[in-house]
């Protein structure tokens, strides 16, 4: 009997001390990791649930805001033309530069693979248009080398080919913005290049051995091991693309006819040039819904086309 009590008396005692264990442990954990909370909270989470309070008031950043419930949604869907026109510019330039910066990103991520001396260098090289990509001067390099006076018109009345204010035109000004978004493919590549050394030799050398040409050897063995890589990219290039602001803010300030007027840029109209901050943030929350519709859908049919080596189809 005194054994069992002592079994008795002693479980709680232990099961304190564990819990005052765990509990150090977890307030350890959570000072560590403190200052991200602290700053998803302020400046991430905090802001969110403000501007989805915003959304539904008119609030013009100088007066009190002014609660009127969903008219911003029902402007906006109903008596707003530029919405719809900036809306399908956005898309237009997310389906049509995506796959293009991603085809171009794995055509040189493949010829950086053949492991010859100097490709690293070749890399970084390649690479450094993303790291500045973003930058203002990147952009007014763009605005200036497809300007009247620059140097593509240069060449091409070298050539004698009749030249052209490519920004000022109608039907040239997105293509423009599209062909500098595919020339700062670097990060894609980066992570292709990653992927293809990851493929293993095997199945290239046994390919070869059946009398497998390259074009095959790329549709059977290359790009199925490379899907996991090409869903990651796909999502994250759809993302940034429908986020586009500064290269059509600064090249082409959404003209001319409002043919670059992109979605980010025209929020940013409404909110900082019409003081409309209400507006804009009912377009944020539309944007943020748009871009998680078709993320969704970029995971739902990955399903049918992603492969995983270790777990077969996703």
């Amino acid at each position: 009997m005194s054994i069992r009590t002592e079994v008795k008396t002693s479980t709680p005692i232990q099961s304190d001390f564990q819990k005052k264990k765990n509990l150090r442990r977890n307030l350890v954990a959570y000072s560590f990791i403190s200052p991200w909370l602290l700053g998803f909270i302020g400046f991430v989470l905090g802001p969110m649930l403000a501007s989805l309070y915003l959304s539904f008031t008119n609030y013009d950043m100088l007066s009190s805001p002014d609660w009127i419930g969903l008219q911003n949604y029902i402007h906006m869907f109903t008596n707003d033309s530029r919405f719809w026109t900036s809306m399908k510019v956005t898309l237009i330039f997310v389906f049509v530069s995506v796959p293009l910066k991603l085809i171009f990103a794995l055509f040189v991520a493949m010829l950086f693979n053949t492991g010859h001396r100097g490709s690293g260098i070749y890399t970084t090289i390649y690479y450094i248009p993303s790291i500045i990509g973003g930058s203002v001067a990147v952009a007014v390099m763009w605005r200036q080398f497809f300007g009247s006076q620059g140097a593509v018109n240069d060449v091409l009345a070298f050539l004698g080919v009749s030249t052209k204010n490519w920004i000022a035109s109608p039907d040239h000004a997105l293509w423009v913005i599209i062909l500098l978004v595919v020339w700062q493919f670097g990060s894609p590549m980066i992570i292709f290049l990653a992927g293809l050394r990851q493929i293993p030799n095997d199945l290239y050398e046994a390919a070869s051995v059946d009398g497998a040409s390259m074009l095959s050897k790329f549709f059977k063995i290359t790009l199925p091991m490379l899907t996991p890589v090409i869903f990651f990219n796909l999502v994250m290039q759809t993302i940034g693309g429908f986020l586009t602001f500064t290269q059509a803010f600064l090249i082409t300030s959404g003209g001319p006819l409002d043919r670059t007027l992109f979605f980010a840029l025209y929020l940013y109209e409404r909110a900082f040039q019409n003081f409309q901050m209400g507006y804009a943030s009912a377009m944020a929350w539309v944007l943020l819904i748009v871009i998680a519709i078709f993320t969704a859908i970029i995971f739902k049919t990955s399903k049918s086309w992603v492969y995983y080596e270790s777990g077969g189809d996703k």
